[in-house]
């Protein structure tokens, strides 16, 4: 039975977003279905609560008696020692070892068990510790709690048909960890979509029934996506099928861990400096974690107000003398914009690319940052990849390999672009591309409100499920491999070659599953004993179909965590027993990828599970 509401939740980096349709309201037809915020009552001071627009990604742990009794009351709580939200967010800043925030650039990290209690990283209060699954589920259990408050329980929201926003980047491994998260929190209609995708479904719903005014056949649309904790870059291309206007998302980038966090630690590094070298204040590694906490308040002041001309700032001393011990400082506008212009989005040409150093500088621990903080390199890397993604949907305007392919419009997306300079020095790059090339500049397409388009989006594709509005077809965004290492007699300083095997592949519609039979390879495992793949996927190789076998070189192929199971038990006699299986890979129908070993000789089979926990 369909919902009432369809709902689209944002489990954004930095911040957190709802928006809602009450299909009640809407004509049977396409139409001009409206989506509604939905206002998110938290607590924003101790024993205040209020209505905000969006819900900081922020989680806060109160230890002992720090706070008053009934400081983070809600009026469907009382007495708890955990904040999500504002509140959350301004204790943060204060007190950063019981302060969890970024907690979905950690979702993604395969390099640690994203399952364990991680966060706050090296935190020494035990008890404030949380995994970042564990910070998911909190969150979207806080748009449970407010929503069934406003909305009464006949409309709970875990009975709604909710769409959940994941960045295109996420590998399988993290969707999995968000819709088990979601699961967590009860959702039981749930159903994936990549955050670019709903950006552009943003734009289609605020523009109404004009946006193929704005748009043609023939049009590509790059849509740029730099939020709190990465950058996404997708295409999407306006075909024509049988008279009828199609929307094909046709690439989208590789993972970056590179975003608005990574601009508050460059801002954070600068502002350490300067205390050292002017006041001769070292700080410690929570007042840095503080300070950090700071000039992301500051910035976002700054940026969204063109008058303020600096954004104060305090940080707490150590020890027994905290109140007299504060160190007091101004972020200062000058030289903000040059910062963050330069550094992070600096004119280029087409042809370079994104440089690989030796990590330093803009990382915070245990996260894997891009290496090179300069997003317009990594747009000039994205569109000098996709000469077969033009090939194939606008065969008369083929590339040659490593050129770029260039965009004839442009959407932003993510709060960094709320900044209407960094916006600007992205659309000079790609017109100093165009005019090279003799293209004109790409057009822009007005961006709804940058803190609520991803929600928004999400709400509007639960409505075109139902056929009241346009859907972008996409299907997998990769092509995903199994390793297979080949014989090699060992050689000291010198690994296996690696080969790899399609068991997805690109643009694998959802709901839709293959079967590879490896008769090319002994696809062997020995039963009651842990059997490990290594797991690979490509971006860039669009062709290469279920069961072919090719040379891991290069830099196409990028290896994720390795995906694992058991095979049956020990015989009778206690040993294992060679087992020949074929593998089947699932793209569900919420976008899930399920790969699995079944037995050739028509025995059980296996779930190859995603490995998300770290091995040394």
């Amino acid at each position: 039975m369909s919902s009432r509401y369809v709902v689209g939740i944002d489990l954004g980096t930095t911040n957190s977003a709802l928006g809602f349709i009450d299909t009640e309201s809407v004509s049977e037809g396409p139409g001009e279905a409206r989506v509604s915020p939905f206002a998110v009552p938290q607590v924003v001071a101790a024993g205040s609560v209020e209505e905000r627009a969006s819900l900081p990604s922020s989680m806060y742990v109160a230890g002992g008696s720090e706070l008053p009794e009934g400081s983070l009351n809600l009026p469907w709580r009382f007495e708890d020692k955990v904040a999500v939200g504002a509140f959350a967010r301004e204790q943060g800043a204060k007190v950063p070892a019981r302060y969890i925030h970024s907690s979905k650039s950690w979702l993604c990290h395969g390099g640690v068990d994203r399952e364990a209690p991680i966060l706050p990283p090296n935190s020494p209060e035990e008890d404030a510790r949380r995994s970042p699954q564990d910070v998911a589920t909190a969150i979207l259990n806080h748009f449970i709690d407010s929503w069934n408050h406003k909305m009464g329980a006949d409309a709970d929201l875990r009975q709604q048909e909710v769409t959940l926003c994941v960045p295109a980047s996420f590998d399988p491994g993290a969707r999995n960890l968000t819709v088990a998260a979601a699961e967590k929190a009860g959702f039981e209609n749930l159903q994936l979509l990549e955050e670019p995708q709903a950006a552009f479904y943003s734009w289609i719903e605020s523009t109404g029934a004009e946006w193929r005014d704005d748009v043609s056949v023939g049009d590509l649309i790059l849509v740029v996506d730099v939020g709190g904790g990465t950058t996404d870059f997708s295409l999407i291309a306006l075909t024509e099928k049988d008279g009828e206007v199609e929307l094909r998302r046709v690439a989208v980038g590789e993972h970056i861990l590179l975003g608005g966090d990574n601009m508050d630690l460059a801002i954070a590094y600068g502002m350490a400096m300067r205390l050292e070298e002017e006041k001769n204040k070292k700080l410690d590694q929570w007042q840095f974690a503080a300070l950090v906490n700071h000039c992301r308040a500051g910035k976002e002041a700054l940026l969204a107000d063109p008058t303020l001309e600096s954004y104060p700032i305090a940080i707490l001393g150590r020890g027994s003398s905290v109140i007299g011990g504060t160190i007091k400082t101004e972020l200062p506008r000058a030289g903000l914009d040059e910062l963050l212009i330069e550094g992070f989005f600096p004119v280029c040409e087409a042809s370079e690319r994104p440089a690989k150093l030796k990590r330093s500088g803009f990382r915070e621990a245990g996260l894997p940052y891009a290496q090179d903080p300069a997003i317009t390199r990594h747009l000039a890397r994205f569109l000098g990849v996709q000469a077969q993604s033009i090939a194939e949907v606008f065969p008369d305007r083929a590339v040659a390999e490593g050129q770029p392919v260039l965009p004839t419009a442009v959407l932003f997306n993510g709060g960094v672009f709320k900044a209407e300079p960094l916006r600007e020095r992205v659309l000079e790059t790609l017109g100093g591309w165009c005019a090279a090339a003799g293209q004109p500049a790409p057009r822009v397409l007005g961006s709804a409100d940058l803190d609520l388009a991803v929600a928004r989006g999400a709400a509007y594709l639960g409505l075109a499920r139902r056929g009241r509005g346009v859907r972008i077809r996409g299907g997998s965004p990769r092509t995903y491999y199994i390793g297979i290492e080949g014989p090699m007699p060992a050689v000291p300083g010198m690994a296996p070659p690696l080969k790899a095997m399609c068991v997805v592949p690109y643009g694998m519609e959802e709901g839709t599953s293959e079967e590879i039979a490896g008769e090319q390879f002994d696809l062997n495992i020995w039963t009651g004993e842990p059997a490990s793949f290594r797991f690979l996927s490509s971006t860039t190789r669009r062709h290469d179909g279920p069961g072919e076998v090719f040379d891991v070189q290069g830099d196409e192929f990028i290896e994720h965590s390795p995906i694992e199971t058991t095979l049956g038990t020990e015989d009778e006699e206690g040993e294992g027993r060679a087992v020949e299986v074929n593998l089947h890979s699932e793209l569900t129908e919420i976008g899930v990828l399920k790969l699995s070993c079944r037995e050739r000789s028509g025995g059980a089979e296996f779930q190859l599970e995603f490995n998300v926990r770290h091995e040394e």
